[in-house]
């Protein structure tokens, strides 16, 4: 634990001006971004008596090692830079707004030349237009499927409508008029996307205008005696009324809003989301948080606004945000989503009416979500800190290790040899620094050998990236001098993990020596009687069944263990599909891995036939032939390939 009078700034060196600030650890981590006003009076707050501090403030100075500031023009470029770096950075000390639950959206791919319509979950990609999220999956796909029935626009996914484009026949969805057939050549790539432009008109809430054109249409076939177009229209009608009909109507100006909501408690906050669009009710999400210091409901509502909206394209900012308190500085808010939307954003709390009321609804949300997260999380946060309290104690370390790295190696009697590197902070898993690494320099079934390459390749990593620091008289900073990005590699864990026994341990043990790293805690952890074992030890540590600190390193083990069993599957996969070709004339490297993108594993390579291995780019019919005749020779004595279809591995027999 570091004293913070150690690396507090000189009386009179911290500039008056606005501007952001970072906190960073021994290593150079970052560990807390903020920004201020004016940077003294907020700085110096951190370094008054530690009893006065917000109990995760006095952690997050403790655990600092240092301090640096950026100093900015205006309030909105400071609220920018703000948001930039914690996105960059990840500090573990900011509020993050986690969500609760993955909400499905309603996604149509406008980048396509023929855009698709679908429902899903995770990131948002460029090139697709989002609306939502919903509540549940199965609302937003019945609504989809009424509205195909008027707006008929590709919903398949890319197989199926390569298939149909090459047998000249459209699926299901195309004889049954839920799909124009643009696979088909029905409609051209024009025609197409009119349909998709009018179904994202109606999804954004332009829908008076297709309801009437529609109920004209009708009236129209029904003068001229067109009764059975005119009975098609009344159906599409009734769709359209069905589907309008989920999405409750709230505002009757037709107000396009986002209504936000928090229930707050001393050590968390739970912030519930309803987005309006056209009046109606479109969808709603919500996020728990870590408090990480003593601020009011307005500087809440700002980190929330700016983690929300930070990274949005412009069409998802509505014009008014209603909030429960506005943010501490309303005017550089406004500001920046002003120049984001490229047009007026208005950000206010409802005093009366409507936009009141489903605020309060809201808020009884925020609150119920806040109570069942603190019902569900409150024993995990005590468990996940009292197995890392019984690692250390157990493994006599000197700190609790926040950051815990775990290697498994992977083989099949010596061939393809991998291995893994999986990373756990706070007992929770970082999968977005998990390694892979393919095993070079050791031939044949040697599990010791590869983990010493393994452990040497990585730490000797972190001791190039370390060299590279630059000295901002602050503290190292570990980032890229070409990118300026953090290099994740740097951070040192406080214990290494390997999968196997003492002989394991010692080769981890002596990668480390020969790079000069003396500080890094190893154990081995064997599968047979889950013993713990230490480097240079004759005794393993026994830990009781029932700990806590022994479920987390087996939680730790078996998820190193699952990463590389996955990834030597999909390299045993690869390299059985590029043997069986080696022996087909004219296909080389190059063809033999396009082959192997385009259709995946070896049992579809195996399925397709001789036309569809022709319509790969660079395979003529020819060399079709041959590779069919290669995949589907089997001889009575030599090995059979086959998939298992519970576990997707190849696997042999004769």
């Amino acid at each position: 634990m570091a004293d913070p009078s150690t690396y507090r700034p000189r009386p009179g060196s911290i500039p008056a001006q606005p501007g952001v600030y970072r906190f960073r650890d021994s290593h150079g981590r970052v560990i807390y971004v903020g920004k201020a006003k004016s940077l003294r009076p907020r700085l110096s707050s951190y370094f008054q008596d530690l009893a006065n501090l917000h109990q995760r403030t006095r952690t997050m100075v403790t655990t600092a090692a240092s301090v640096e500031w950026t100093v900015v023009a205006t309030e909105v470029e400071a609220l920018q830079l703000e948001y930039s770096w914690i996105k960059e950075y990840d500090p573990r000390f900011n509020v993050k707004y986690r969500d609760d639950k993955s909400y499905p959206w309603l996604a149509v791919t406008v980048g396509e030349e023929f855009p698709r319509v679908m429902v899903g979950r995770g990131a948002k990609k460029k090139g697709t237009r989002y609306f939502g999220p919903y509540g549940h999956a199965w609302a937003i796909r019945e609504t989809v499927d009424l509205l195909l029935r008027v707006f008929p626009m590709r919903s398949c996914s890319a197989g199926v409508f390569k298939r149909s484009a090459q047998i000249g026949r459209p699926c299901l969805l195309g004889y049954i008029d839920k799909c124009s057939a643009p696979c088909v050549g029905s409609v051209t790539a024009d025609e197409h996307r009119q349909i998709v432009d009018d179904f994202c008109d109606f999804m954004g809430g332009r829908t008076a205008a297709f309801t009437k054109r529609i109920e004209r249409e009708m009236y129209a076939a029904s003068q001229a005696m067109d009764y059975e177009k005119a009975a098609r229209l009344r159906d599409d009608l009734a769709a359209l009324d069905k589907a309008l009909e989920k999405q409750a109507v709230v505002f009757g100006d037709g107000t396009d809003a986002d209504v936000i909501a928090l229930a707050e408690d001393p050590l968390e906050v739970a912030v519930q989301i309803f987005y309006v669009r056209g009046g109606r009710i479109r969808g709603q999400r919500g996020w728990v948080a870590d408090r990480v210091e003593e601020g009011d409901t307005s500087s809440l509502v700002e980190h929330f606004l700016l983690q929300l909206y930070g990274g949005e394209a412009a069409e998802a900012i509505p014009r008014e945000i209603l909030v429960p308190a506005l943010p501490s500085d309303l005017d550089t808010m406004e500001a920046l989503l002003t120049e984001l939307k490229g047009s007026r954003v208005q950000i206010r709390v409802p005093q009366r009416g409507d936009k009141k009321t489903l605020q309060e609804t809201v808020a009884r949300n925020a609150l119920q979500a806040l109570g069942l997260h603190k019902t569900k999380r409150a024993s995990d946060l005590t468990t996940r800190n009292r197995a890392l309290e019984e690692i250390q104690e157990a493994l006599e370390l000197d700190e609790v290790p926040l950051r815990i790295e775990c290697y498994d190696v992977s083989n099949l009697q010596g061939t393809e040899v991998v291995a893994s590197m999986v990373v756990f902070e706070d007992g929770l898993a970082r999968k977005g620094e998990y390694r892979r690494f393919v095993i070079k320099s050791v031939d044949g079934q040697n599990d010791v050998a590869s983990m010493h390459e393994v452990i040497t390749r990585r730490f000797r990593r972190l001791l190039d990236e370390r060299g590279e620091t630059v000295d901002s008289g602050e503290g190292p900073m570990l980032v890229d001098p070409e990118t300026g990005r953090a290099k994740k590699f740097a951070y040192t864990p406080g214990l290494v993990v390997v999968d196997g026994g003492p002989p394991q341990v010692a080769a981890a043990t002596a990668a480390l020596a020969e790079l000069g790293i003396n500080d890094i805690a190893v154990c081995g952890l064997a599968k047979r009687l889950e013993e713990v074992w230490l480097p240079g030890e004759e005794d393993p540590v026994i830990l009781p069944r029932t700990s806590e600190g022994l479920y987390l390193l087996q939680r730790i083990r078996d998820e190193a263990h699952r990463f590389a069993i996955n990834h030597h599957r999909s390299r045993r996969s690869k390299t059985m599909v590029e043997s069986l070709l080696d022996d087909v004339l004219g296909l080389g490297e190059v063809r033999r891995k396009t082959l192997l993108k385009h259709f995946g594993s070896l049992r579809k390579l195996r399925a397709a036939s001789a036309e569809e291995l022709a319509t790969v780019p660079g395979i003529g019919p020819s060399t079709a032939a041959a590779i069919k005749t290669a995949v589907s020779q089997q001889g009575s004595g030599s090995p059979r390939l086959s998939v298992n279809t519970a576990t997707g591995e190849i696997e042999e027999s004769t």
